[in-house]
């Protein structure tokens, strides 16, 4: 007997993991996370199956449903949404799990926040622009860890990523304008990939007004970094005809001409 916690992916049914599909086909217990998994991804389930929603549940219930499986050896399908590495609320029942000796392996999936990236159609990292992306969320319920200030990531001018944190937009704006300024590009993306996708692009100065024009008020992914807009970077070196690696040998003569 094993849990399988499988991340879903953003939407798409089409971009689950081959192996995630798999095991949603063929274990007999599915537990599932309600309306942030695609009924496309649920409906591979066999007729068998025992397919059991845990929007409503509590962690108690959820461990419980395990339990009951282990008793009957039987592998669970625990089929979360994105990747469930990444605000997957994963780690308090692999606790559970590890304490009650029951196995679990992970089976990663497409994160919403490279599906949102994906459907702007753009890198988050360019050379000499960002080389670093921080994911993070605006404080709210969950209090954030004292070094973990949004003043603080914003100092470093890296590419910005926030989960569940549309509905503290002006917040987020208001302390990231001293940083980044009013000029700063800003994409919000919503249900990425889903149907009914939103995509609102605009600056820390007009951002909040275009978000709750769109009515955007849940399951959103929000940019914010120069990235978003540049054109004007430089080419990375991994195809510079003048670098060499493992794979490819510099061509000198076709670097020299180049300069020339």
């Amino acid at each position: 007997m094993k849990v399988f916690i499988i991340g879903a992916g953003p939407g798409d049914p089409d971009l689950i993991t081959i192996k995630g599909a798999r095991l949603v086909e063929t274990c007999p217990i599915v537990l599932y996370t309600g309306s942030l998994v695609p009924q496309r991804v649920i409906e591979r389930a066999a007729p068998t199956a025992n397919v059991l929603d845990s929007s409503k549940m509590t962690l108690e219930d959820i461990i419980s449903i395990l339990e009951e499986a282990k008793k009957k050896d039987q592998d669970v399908a625990r089929v979360h949404t994105g990747d469930p590495s990444i605000f997957g609320s994963t780690a308090e029942q692999m606790r559970k799990m590890d304490e009650l000796g029951i196995p679990y392996e992970i089976v990663p999936g497409v994160s919403s926040f490279t599906a949102a990236a994906a459907m702007l159609g753009k890198e988050l990292t360019l050379p000499e622009v960002s080389q670093s992306v921080v994911i993070t969320r605006a404080e709210g319920r969950t209090p954030m860890p004292e070094k973990e200030k949004l003043e603080t990531f914003a100092s470093t001018g890296a590419t910005l990523v926030f989960f569940l944190s549309v509905l503290h937009i002006r917040k987020i704006v208001e302390e990231l304008i001293p940083h980044y300024g009013k000029d700063c590009p800003v994409s919000v993306v919503q249900k990425a990939t889903w149907p009914e996708q939103k995509i609102v692009t605009g600056t820390l100065e007009n951002i909040t007004a275009k978000v709750k024009e769109e009515k955007i008020t849940a399951t959103a992914i929000i940019f914010v970094g120069k990235v978003l807009d540049c054109h004007d970077f430089a080419d990375s070196r991994l195809y510079a005809s003048d670098f060499s690696h493992k794979f490819r040998k510099a061509n000198k003569k076709r670097a020299a001409s180049e300069i020339v």
